[in-house]
């Protein structure tokens, strides 16, 4: 492993450092999107909320029910059985929580899009480097060169290449898993919002 990183040069370090940092990434997402409970079903909610809309106690079900959606659900309510604003400022107030809320959700998907795009890139440019090298040392040997050693360093610069790819690649898949996460719950705040401003009960 030592020997490989020596004939990657800087470059493969450089990708090395990226994979452990998109690691920590992806593990804090999945801590922090779990806390949330974006991983659980919405089910509760619904029913929560069902029993809201119809006159019975939601206030109590959503108490029972965990997760995201049932906090924004509660603060949906709330808001909007609310006499300080009238339906514009409600509908207002409950769009700026769900957008606090997708705002912490999306928190870190920067920093993987960016290491998707950037991790190959890298790998690229260690193999251009690494074939310039190649070819200037076959330059100078002329006649004289080593197929043997001209081949190693070509595979060498190949290295990096291989190395940026098998980071991007693992990596692009978790941040289209929390890109659909991300929308789903984005549906879900949308439609229990529009299910409380649908309702004609009495506020309060």
């Amino acid at each position: 492993m030592t020997e490989l990183f020596l004939k990657g040069g800087p470059i493969l370090s450089l990708i090395a450092a990226l994979s452990v940092i998109s690691l920590a990434v992806i593990l804090w997402k999945i801590r922090q999107l779990a806390g949330l409970g974006a991983f659980r079903s919405g089910r509760a909610t619904q029913a929560a909320l069902t029993q809201w809309l119809a006159g019975s106690d939601g206030e109590a079900a959503l108490q029972q029910a965990k997760g995201l959606r049932a906090d924004f659900a509660r603060a949906a309510i709330a808001l909007h059985q609310s006499p300080r604003w009238d339906d514009t400022g409600r509908k207002e107030e409950i769009a700026r929580v769900a957008r606090g809320a997708l705002q912490d959700i999306a928190t870190g998907l920067r920093a993987l899009e960016l290491i998707v795009t950037i991790a190959p890139l890298m790998g690229l440019l260690g193999t251009v480097l690494g074939m310039i090298d190649a070819f200037q040392a076959l330059q100078i040997e002329g006649g004289n060169a080593d197929p043997a050693t001209l081949a190693g360093g070509i595979w060498a610069a190949l290295l990096t290449t291989a190395a940026g790819m098998a980071v991007a690649i693992p990596v692009a898949m978790c941040l289209t898993w929390f890109d659909g996460i991300h929308d789903r719950l984005r549906h879900d705040f949308e439609d229990i919002a529009t299910r409380i401003f649908a309702h004609k009960g009495p506020r309060g």
